[in-house]
C-alpha cells in the first residue's frame, strides 16, 4: 500500500469521524425544543432525526459543491491540508460539545480548512470573495433572519390561538411539533451532511482519484449520510440540554414556531448552495420564540456565551488546522498524518472520559436548568 493511498484512507476516516460528531453535535438543532416540551420522548426524537438526516443527505448536492470549490482553490490543496482542516473542525466540535455550546460545525470545518490552506499555500489559495459571500455574510444574516421570523411566528401563533383552550392548544401543537421537528431534521441533512461530502470530494481531487469537475461520487454520499445519521442517533445530550432548556423555557406553540422558522431558513439557504450554520439558525429561532411570547424570559447570559463561541469558531478552528498541518508537514509524509491522527484520537478519548464525570443523557436532559450549563453544573452525573 503506497503512501498516498494511506493518506487518502486516513483523510476519509477523519472526514467521516467529523461527520459523526456533526450528527451528535447538531441533533439539538432539530429536536431540542420537541424534547423540552415533551412532544417527543428523547430517544424517539433522536431516532427520528437520524432517519431524516440520512434521507435529507440525498436531496441536494449544491452545498457539497460550494465546500469543494467555493472556499479554497482546489488546485492548491493536498491530502495533508484536507486532513489538517478536518482535525481543526473536529477539535472545535468536541470542545464545544463538552461545554454544551451549540456552535457551528460548518464554520469549524471551513475554518480548519482555511487555516491549513493558509499555512500550506498562502493567502492566494483562499477565495476571499467566496468565503465572504458563502460563509461570513450568511453567518451574520441567518440568525438575525431566524430571530425575526420566529418572533413574528410565535406572536401570531399565540394571537391566533388565544381563544383555544390551553389543554387543546398544547395537545395540538405537540402533534404539530413532530412534523416541524421532522422538517428541520430533513433540512439539516440537506445542508450539513454535504459538508463532509465536499471535503471527501476535495481529497479525491487532491489525490487525482477524480477530476475537479467530476462531481461527488455516490459512495461518498452514502457514507456521509450514514455517518451523520449514526452520530445523530447517539444524541448530543449536552447541547440538546442547552438549546432546549438553557435559552428559555419553551412551550409547545413556541417550539412549533421555532422549528418551522428554522426549517424555512435552512431550506432556503440549501437551495442557494450556502453552507449555512444550522446551529445559528436554530438558536436564533429559539431566541425569537422567547421574544415572541409575552413575558417569556430569555437567558441572555447563555445567549452571549453562544455568541462568543460563534465569533471565535472560524479563527479557533483555523488555528488548530494550521497547527495540525504544521505538525504533519514537519514530520513528513504518511507518518506525519498518522501521528497527528493518533494525537486527535487521544484528545477525543480524554475529552469523552472527562465528560462522563457530569454525564447528560436521555434521563436528565430535561432537568431544571441551573447555572451556566457548564460540565460542572449541568445535568445529573450518572
Amino acid at each position: 500500500m503506497n503512501g498516498d493511498l494511506v493518506l487518502l484512507i486516513v483523510v476519509v476516516i477523519t472526514a467521516l469521524s467529523f461527520d459523526f460528531t456533526n450528527g451528535f453535535h447538531d441533533t439539538a438543532n432539530a429536536m431540542a425544543t420537541s424534547i423540552a416540551t415533551g412532544a417527543l420522548k428523547p430517544k424517539v426524537a433522536v431516532a427520528l432525526s437520524a432517519v431524516l438526516n440520512f434521507v435529507g443527505a440525498f436531496l441536494s448536492l449544491k452545498v457539497a459543491a460550494t465546500i469543494a470549490n467555493g472556499i479554497v482553490d482546489s488546485g492548491a490543496i493536498t491530502l495533508t491540508v484536507v486532513f489538517a482542516g478536518l482535525v481543526g473542525g473536529l477539535a472545535w466540535n468536541l470542545i464545544t460539545w463538552y461545554y454544551g455550546i451549540p456552535s457551528s460545525s460548518s464554520h469549524a470545518l471551513i475554518g480548519g480548512v482555511v487555516g491549513a490552506t493558509l499555512l500550506a499555500s498562502g493567502i492566494k489559495a483562499v477565495k476571499g470573495e467566496g468565503l465572504m459571500s458563502h460563509v461570513i455574510i450568511p453567518a451574520v444574516l441567518a440568525p438575525v433572519a431566524a430571530i425575526a421570523v420566529a418572533t413574528v411566528g410565535t406572536f401570531l401563533v399565540y394571537v391566533l390561538t388565544r381563544q383555544v383552550a390551553e389543554k387543546t392548544r398544547t395537545k395540538g401543537f405537540k402533534i404539530g411539533q413532530i412534523g416541524s421537528a421532522s422538517l428541520v431534521s430533513l433540512a439539516h441533512g440537506t445542508n450539513d451532511a454535504q459538508k463532509t461530502m465536499g471535503i471527501i470530494t476535495l481529497a479525491l481531487i487532491a489525490n487525482g482519484t477524480i477530476t475537479q469537475h467530476a462531481g461527488t461520487p455516490f459512495w461518498v454520499v452514502v457514507c456521509s449520510a450514514t455517518a451523520i445519521a449514526a452520530g445523530t442517533y447517539i444524541g448530543g445530550w449536552r447541547v440538546i440540554r442547552t438549546l432546549g432548556k438553557g435559552l428559555t423555557e419553551i412551550e409547545t406553540p413556541q417550539g412549533f414556531a421555532a422549528e418551522t422558522s428554522s426549517a424555512t431558513v435552512i431550506l432556503t439557504s440549501t437551495h442557494f448552495g450556502f453552507p449555512l450554520s444550522t446551529t445559528q439558525v436554530c438558536t436564533g429561532s429559539v431566541i425569537g420564540a422567547g421574544l415572541g411570547k409575552r413575558l417569556a424570559q430569555v437567558r441572555w447570559s447563555v445567549a452571549a456565551r453562544m455568541g462568543l463561541a460563534w465569533l471565535i469558531t472560524l479563527p479557533a478552528a483555523a488555528l488548530v488546522g494550521a497547527v495540525a498541518f504544521g505538525a504533519a508537514h514537519l514530520i513528513g509524509g504518511a507518518l506525519g498524518v498518522i501521528v497527528v491522527f493518533t494525537a486527535a484520537v487521544v484528545f477525543a478519548a480524554l475529552l469523552y472520559l472527562a465528560s462522563r464525570k457530569t454525564a447528560v443523557n436521555a434521563g436528565n436532559v430535561n432537568d431544571e436548568w441551573v447555572g451556566s450549563g457548564t460540565p460542572t453544573q449541568v445535568g445529573t452525573p450518572v
